[in-house]
C-alpha cells in the first residue's frame, strides 16, 4: 500500500457560520477560525477542511456559489482568507476547500446571461428542456422536494436543478464549463490550498436522453439514474489530467449513489480520478423509501457490515473515507451512540471507532465535546432549506405534523449546525449578537472551556485517541478483519501487520456484554479504555465500553 500524507492525516471539517464569531453579527467568521487554530492544533489533527466561504445569496448556507473566485465578505473577504492560509500553514495545518461544481447559484454571471436567450453564449452552460404534456420535462424530483425543473418565462424553457431552484446544474458535457471548473481549481491551488472535498461530484454527468425516473424510492433515483453518469469517469480523468496531478494535494468527492459496486473506481490509484469519496451506505442507512424524513429502524449488523464490506473493496488499490458526522446529517452521538444515559462513554466508544479504521478519519466540529441534536421545540427555529422544504411537502401531503416534527427533531441538518460550545457565556460564546440559529441550550454542561479542565473529557479522550492512531502506522495502513461474528451488541476487529496486532472491541448497547472470542487466544494487554471498569478482564465490556487491546 502506498503511504501518502493524506492518507495519514486527521482532518477537521469546519462549518464556518457556525463555529465562531468575532464580529458580532451572529455569523461565524474567518477571523474567528483564525482565532481557534490553536486550539484546532491541540487536537492534533492536520488537516481543515471548510465549507463554502465563497461570495454566495446563501440559499443553501453557502453552497449556491456566485463568485467562485471571491471569499465572501460574510466571512472576511479576501484579506481574511489570506491571514487564515498563511497562519495555517505556519503552524503545519494542510487546507481543504469546497468545491461545489454541480451547480452554481441562479445569481452567478454564467446562469444571468444563460436564461436571457437560446441563443446566448452562456446558454448551454447550464441544462435547458422544452416542457412535456404542459409541464416539466420529465418526472424527476429535487433532493430538497418537489420538481427537479424551474420554469423560465424568458424563454419559454426549464432548467434543471438537482437542489433548490436557486441552484441551477451546470452543463458538464460543454467542454467550456469543464475548463471553467478546472480553471477555478486551479486558481485555488496557486493561492497555497492542499485539496477539495468536491460536492455531489457523483451527479455531474446526466442520464442521456433525461428519461423519466422507473424508481418510487428516492434513493433508488439517486443510485439508478442521477449517479454515476456514463462520462462521470471520463470527466474526474480529465479533471485530474489538466489539474489535480500539477500539485500535491488531496481530493475527497461526496458521492451520493456511490457504491460497493461503482465506488472503488473512482478511488483506484491506477485509474487517477480522486483518492477518497464519502460513500452514504451508513448515512442512508436509516432512510425509508421516502428518504431521510422517512426513517426506518437499523441493525448494528448492518452498521458494521457496511464499514467491513467498504474496507474490503477498497483495501488493494484504493483508500477510504470514515466518517460518522457532518453537516449534512445529525450529530454523531444522537444518530449511533445514547446521548443521554450514556453520553460521555458513548461519544469515546465513537471516537475510538473512527481513530481506529482504515482510512482518512474525518471528525465535525463539536463531535470532538460530544455535542448532540438540538430539539427545537417548534419549526420555526429551524432555517435548513431542506428541513423546511420537507416540512411544507408534509403539510401538502396532509401528514400528521405533531409526528413528522418528532422526525424533524432527530433528522434535520440543524441539528450538526446549531454555533459551536465553547463556554458557559452567552451563547455558549460562539457571538455577543444573536446567533443566525439558536444555540443548544446544553451548552451549560457541554462545551469547550470546561473538558479543557477535565483530564477525563471527551476532548481529552479524542486528543488521545489522535495521538495513539499517530504514533501506531498500523491503525492508519494496517490489515483489517471483523471478528464479532454477527453479534447484535458488540463490533469487534482485528488490525495487523507484521510488527503488531490489536484488537479492538465496542459495546453498543446500554447493557453488559461478553465477548465470545472463538479462535481468538487471550494474548493480549489492554492499551486504551473510554472506562475504568472490567480493566483485567479483557473480553468483558460494560454499557458502551470500547478497548483497544494489543498483542503481548
Amino acid at each position: 500500500m502506498k503511504k501518502k500524507w493524506w492518507k495519514e492525516s486527521v482532518v477537521y471539517q469546519i462549518y464556518p457560520r457556525s463555529f465562531n464569531d468575532t464580529s458580532g453579527n451572529g455569523l461565524g467568521d474567518l477571523y474567528g477560525v483564525i482565532e481557534k487554530l490553536d486550539y484546532i492544533k491541540s487536537l492534533g489533527v492536520d488537516v481543515i477542511w471548510l465549507c463554502p466561504i465563497y461570495q454566495s445569496p446563501n440559499d443553501d448556507n453557502g453552497y449556491d456559489i456566485s463568485d467562485y473566485r471571491k471569499i465572501s465578505d460574510d466571512f472576511g473577504g479576501q484579506a481574511a482568507f489570506d491571514v487564515l492560509l498563511e497562519q495555517m500553514h505556519q503552524k503545519g495545518l494542510k487546507l481543504v476547500m469546497d468545491l461545489v461544481a454541480n451547480h452554481s447559484s441562479d445569481e452567478h454571471l454564467w446562469f444571468q446571461e444563460s436564461k436571457k436567450s437560446k441563443d446566448n453564449p452562456y446558454r448551454d452552460y447550464y441544462i435547458w428542456k422544452d416542457g412535456k404534456n404542459d409541464g416539466p420535462p420529465n418526472n424527476w424530483g429535487s433532493f430538497f422536494s418537489g420538481s427537479a425543473w424551474q420554469f423560465d418565462e424568458t424563454t419559454d424553457q426549464y432548467y434543471l436543478h438537482y437542489f433548490t431552484k436557486k441552484q441551477p446544474d451546470l452543463n458538464w458535457e460543454n467542454p467550456k464549463v469543464r475548463k471553467e471548473i478546472f480553471d477555478i481549481i486551479d486558481f485555488w491551488f496557486k493561492k497555497g490550498v492542499d485539496g477539495f472535498r468536491m460536492d455531489v461530484i457523483s451527479v455531474i454527468s446526466k442520464p442521456p436522453g433525461f428519461p423519466d425516473t422507473a424508481y418510487d424510492s428516492f434513493q433508488d433515483t439517486i443510485m439508478k439514474d442521477y449517479a454515476n453518469g456514463p462520462r462521470i469517469h471520463e470527466f474526474l480523468k480529465e479533471m485530474n489530467r489538466e489539474v489535480l496531478s500539477k500539485y500535491d494535494i488531496m481530493t475527497v468527492g461526496e458521492g451520493p449513489g456511490i457504491d460497493l459496486e461503482n465506488g472503488p473506481r473512482y478511488v483506484d490509484e491506477r485509474s487517477e480520478e480522486l483518492d477518497m469519496v464519502f460513500h452514504f451506505d451508513h448515512m442512508f442507512i436509516d432512510c425509508g423509501p421516502g428518504g431521510k424524513y422517512d426513517p426506518i429502524p437499523f441493525g448494528l449488523n448492518q452498521f458494521k457490515q457496511v464499514f467491513t464490506n467498504w474496507d474490503n473493496a477498497l483495501k488493494s488499490h484504493g483508500w477510504g473515507s470514515i466518517f460518522l458526522g457532518n453537516h449534512d446529517f445529525s450529530r454523531m452521538v444522537s444518530r449511533f451512540g445514547n446521548d443521554t444515559t450514556y453520553h460521555s462513554e458513548s461519544c469515546k466508544l465513537l471516537a475510538t471507532l473512527l481513530l481506529t479504521l482504515r482510512g482518512t478519519v474525518y471528525i465535525y466540529q463539536g463531535d470532538e465535546i460530544g455535542m448532540t441534536n438540538v430539539a427545537y421545540p417548534d419549526i420555526s427555529h429551524h432555517n435548513d432549506v431542506e428541513t423546511l422544504n420537507a416540512w411544507k411537502e408534509a403539510e401538502q401531503k396532509g401528514q400528521d405534523m405533531e409526528q413528522f416534527f418528532k422526525i424533524v427533531q432527530q433528522q434535520s441538518r440543524d441539528n450538526a449546525r446549531t454555533p459551536v460550545q465553547w463556554d458557559t457565556t452567552k451563547n455558549a460564546g460562539f457571538s455577543d449578537g444573536k446567533p443566525w440559529l439558536t444555540t443548544n441550550p446544553n451548552y451549560t454542561t457541554i462545551n469547550v472551556a470546561s473538558q479543557e479542565k477535565d483530564q477525563n473529557s471527551i476532548l481529552n479522550y479524542y486528543r488521545d485517541m489522535i495521538a495513539i492512531r499517530k504514533a501506531n502506522p498500523t491503525l492508519v495502513y494496517g490489515d483489517y478483519e471483523c471478528v464479532d461474528r454477527g453479534h447484535d451488541s458488540i463490533y469487534a476487529y482485528r488490525r495487523w501487520d507484521d510488527d503488531i496486532e490489536f484488537l479492538i472491541l465496542h459495546n453498543l448497547s446500554d447493557t453488559s456484554q461478553t465477548f465470545e472470542a472463538a479462535g481468538i487466544a487471550d494474548d493480549f494487554q489492554l492499551m486504551k479504555s473510554n472506562l475504568e471498569k472490567n480493566t483485567s478482564e479483557n473480553f468483558k465490556l460494560d454499557a458502551w465500553q470500547t478497548k483497544i487491546l494489543i498483542k503481548k
